[in-house]
This record gives C-alpha cells, sequence and structure tokens, in this order.
C-alpha cells in the first residue's frame, strides 16, 4: 500500500512541476503591452512625429542575430485633410539593393490601419505614451521566390526628434530575423 500511496504522489508532483514550468515558460513569452508605456515621455503623436522629411539607418540580422545587413532610409511623411496619412519610404543597402515602400495610414477605431504594396496582411498602428506598436505580414525577396514574413514593429520616441525602431521578423511563430534602425526628423 505504501508503494502505491509513493506512485501516486510521485505522479501528482510530477504533474504539479510540468503544469508550473508550463505556465512559467508560457508567461516569459508574453511581451510588452502598449499600456506599459502609457507614462513615458517624450510622447509619441504619430502625426507630429512622422511629417516633413525623416531620415533612418538601421541594420538587419539573421536568426542568430548576426548583422547581414545594413541600410540608410529617406522617409517623406505627409497627411491630407481626412487625417490619411502617407510615409513615402527609399531604403539604400549596403550591398546597393534599393526598396521603396509607401504607407497609407488610414483612422480606425484602434488607431491607424497600415497597408502598404508588399504588405500582405496589413496591420494596425497603435501608440500610448512614447511607444508605436504595429503587427502585420510583409512579404520578402527570398531566393528565386518570395516569403510572407509577420513584422512586430516597436516603436519608441528617446526624444522629440529620435525614435528607435526594433522590429522581429517571424515565420510559422519561429524567429527568423531582427530589424533595427533609429528614424530621425531633419
Amino acid at each position: 500500500m505504501q508503494s502505491l500511496i509513493s506512485i501516486i504522489l510521485n505522479r501528482i508532483s510530477t504533474t504539479i512541476l510540468w503544469v508550473l514550468l508550463s505556465a512559467l515558460l508560457l508567461s516569459g513569452c508574453a511581451g510588452p503591452s502598449l499600456e506599459d508605456y502609457a507614462d513615458q515621455n517624450p510622447e509619441l503623436v504619430p502625426e507630429k512625429f512622422f511629417s516633413g522629411e525623416l531620415s533612418a539607418r538601421g541594420e538587419v540580422k539573421d536568426f542568430s542575430g548576426q548583422v547581414i545587413r545594413t541600410f540608410d532610409a529617406d522617409i517623406t511623411a505627409s497627411w491630407d485633410d481626412e487625417d490619411v496619412g502617407t510615409l513615402n519610404e527609399v531604403f539604400r543597402f549596403d550591398d546597393g539593393e534599393v526598396q521603396t515602400r509607401v504607407w497609407t495610414l488610414t483612422p480606425s477605431a484602434q488607431g491607424y490601419h497600415a497597408e502598404a504594396g508588399d504588405v500582405v496582411e496589413p496591420g494596425t498602428m497603435r501608440w500610448s505614451g512614447n511607444a508605436i506598436h504595429m503587427n502585420y505580414v510583409l512579404r520578402v525577396a527570398y531566393g528565386d521566390g518570395t516569403l510572407d514574413v509577420r513584422m512586430d514593429d516597436w516603436m519608441y520616441l528617446v526624444t522629440p526628434d529620435t525614435l528607435i525602431n526594433q522590429t522581429t521578423m517571424s515565420k510559422w511563430g519561429v524567429n527568423v530575423g531582427e530589424v533595427v534602425l533609429v528614424i530621425q526628423k531633419k
């Protein structure tokens, strides 16, 4: 009888340990929320920061964190009378490639609906305090074809004229790279 009780207690302990470990791992996967930045300054107002001429410098990292490309970019940002924003971006990579992307930011109940020609699943730009968050799917060149990659964009205004952007890239839930850049008002 003692042996049966020991086996049952051992299984219960193992089950509890697995449940606690799983809960710990899942809670570790939770990222920041916009509400975490509500009281942070300077306040980031998209219509104010993304206005006029901006410049950017950044790097693209692979899944291991190794820098595989660097770039600079020019961004021309404007807003029309209906509060629709346009961000015209021209990226120049260190290998000579030039990419352009034109974002259209349309007001929505959650923030701004954000779409561009190579964005196959548009995102919503939301902001709070000094932070912006966007999540969307971007179609990128890969080998002789293309690959759709989920982009998890976080932007932080660190001075009234300087924004740091960190983007995690994933495919099927697996991290495949990162883009880090600094955007400055000219």
